[in-house]
């Protein structure tokens, strides 16, 4: 497979959206130092989107306050032409999710609220928490968590709440 970043294309940026699935959020003095990064040593990092064929539009995946950047910066909109530099991804919405994630995580924190959100999605379309441990880059601890402050009843319906999860027999007879 090769890298997307060997294929970067310019992107008009009214082409381009937000998901509706990132839970990363960046404080306004950060986005302020962003603007003056890109303004200073312009785009370094194409944003990752998915094509939306049927609509002509891309869907980020990881970029979303570089887009931002360039939608509110009128300087570097101005420079930039109003393109954006896209690298295209292809895969389906739950790894998309998980790219999202391992992007936000590999550079900082994240939205609590929002991880338990998308938890939740990936759940009910189907991912096992292998799979989601796997692909986002969680350990059972921080999962069960992340279940437990959803209330979402389904998301443990594939789970053995009984003696099994017992640490000694004491805690074993009050599953009895």
């Amino acid at each position: 497979m090769k890298s997307p970043v060997y294929n970067v294309i310019a992107v008009p940026v009214e082409k381009v959206q937000a998901n509706s699935y990132n839970p990363n959020a960046v404080a306004p003095p950060e986005m302020k130092l962003l603007e003056i990064s890109i303004w200073e040593d312009g785009f370094t990092m194409p944003v990752v989107c998915y094509y939306l064929e049927e609509e002509d539009r891309y869907e980020i995946v990881d970029g979303y306050h570089r887009y931002t950047t360039l939608m509110t910066s009128k300087r570097i909109y101005e420079r930039e032409d109003g393109r954006l530099p896209v690298s295209v991804i292809d895969k389906p919405i739950s790894d998309r999710m998980a790219s999202t994630i391992r992007h936000n995580r590999a550079r900082g924190t994240h939205d609590v609220s929002l991880m338990r959100d998308i938890v939740g999605e990936l759940v009910e379309s189907g991912m096992s928490d292998a799979w989601i441990m796997k692909h986002i880059g969680m350990d059972a601890d921080e999962l069960l968590r992340l279940k437990q402050i959803s209330g979402i009843a389904a998301l443990f319906a594939d789970r053995d709440f009984n003696a099994a999860w017992a640490k000694d027999e004491k805690d074993a007879e009050f599953y009895s």
